[in-house]
């Protein structure tokens, strides 16, 4: 009995472009907590110590962006590559 032919799929996305990407969206969501957090706090010494953390929360969002951009970037080349 022959063994099944694997039919052609469309290329997935290795492990370590996954890890990127996860990375990318938690930095984001932290950077993003991290910034929106003064403006929900309901505690004046909660409102002042998140302000102070405004540039944090920058640098996570920054950091977030690349990651996920650096993923779309791999997805883009692998989709790109001839068969």
């Amino acid at each position: 009995m022959p063994l099944p032919t694997p039919s052609p799929s469309k290329p997935t996305a290795s492990k370590a472009d996954k890890e990127v990407l996860f990375k990318g969206v938690t930095c984001a969501l932290i950077g993003l907590v991290i910034l929106l957090a003064p403006h929900v706090a309901r505690s004046n010494s909660v409102r002042d110590l998140m302000s102070q953390a405004a540039l944090v929360g920058w640098f996570a969002l920054v950091l977030g962006i690349a990651f996920v951009a650096q993923y779309g970037m791999r997805r883009a080349r692998a989709g790109r590559r001839p068969r």
